[in-house]
């Protein structure tokens, strides 16, 4: 039988794994040399995607050996349901190969379809945000916590938009609504960091259409042990994450724009 680490030894293991791929993206600055396109001209992917996505599970398989991984890149397809480490190598390869600073790689150990643990690296920031399940969420070390606004009017937020520009849920009636309804908006480009931003108090809220659990897995358990809240509106709807105080308004206003 697999053994599955309980919360604070999946977070061991979850940040000794960050930090392996931390230490390899390091030396990727000026060292791109293959970028290719997955599914459309939006979504791409380098090797060092792929390299550090292979040092990941590599160190995952040493320190927690039979956990099945679903890892973005296709090092894993591990099935819901159980328990599973999920892999996003490098979330914002966009930036990462435009050499914005903002991109991530984030991890997090989920049972029975709830993240437990999570890591979310930024190896040109020097951000490690982490959390795990009733142990609350750290950014290098210190506590945090979810903002205090408590109206959309003097909210900032953050969204991103679906690779697949050409379907309905373009996200851009959203986008036009928040940007008439919110105090602010902003679109960074990685959607782990983006919520950890939420957990840290940075942002008051974020929404987002076709997430994929490597996105979100992460920053999930980071946004709640920091006392926020993470919902889905409606099937098919944006995944929306907020301090909890807003919730409710932001998903209202969404919810009148599709």
């Amino acid at each position: 039988m697999v053994r599955v680490p309980d919360p604070p030894e999946a977070l061991a293991i979850a940040r000794g794994a960050a930090a392996a791929a931390v230490t390899l993206l390091q030396g990727a600055r000026g060292h791109i040399t293959q970028v290719r396109e997955k599914t459309t001209v939006h979504d791409l992917v380098t090797e060092w995607d792929t390299r550090a996505e292979a040092t990941i599970i590599a160190e995952l398989a040493r320190a927690c050996p039979g956990v099945p991984v679903l890892a973005e890149e296709g090092g894993g397809n591990a099935p819901a349901g159980g328990a599973r480490w999920v892999v996003d190598p490098i979330d914002g390869t966009i930036n990462f190969i435009h050499g914005v600073p903002f991109y991530g790689v984030s991890i997090a150990l989920e049972v029975a379809g709830e993240p437990v643990a999570g890591v979310v690296a930024a190896p040109a920031l020097g951000w490690e945000f982490a959390a795990a399940k009733t142990l609350g969420a750290t950014l290098n070390g210190e506590p945090l916590a979810v903002s205090g606004t408590t109206e959309l009017a003097r909210a900032l937020l953050a969204s991103g938009f679906p690779y697949h520009r050409a379907r309905s849920e373009q996200n851009f009636a959203e986008w036009a609504e928040m940007l008439r309804r919110a105090g602010a908006c902003r679109r960074f480009g990685a959607a782990s960091l983006d919520l950890c931003m939420v957990a840290a108090g940075w942002l008051d809220g974020y929404w987002e259409y076709d997430l994929k659990a490597w996105d979100m897995a992460a920053g999930i358990i980071c946004i709640r042990e920091a006392g926020g809240r993470v919902t889905q509106v409606l099937p098919n709807g944006p995944t929306v994450a907020s301090n909890g105080a807003i919730h409710e308004e932001l998903v209202h206003a969404l919810s009148l724009a599709r």
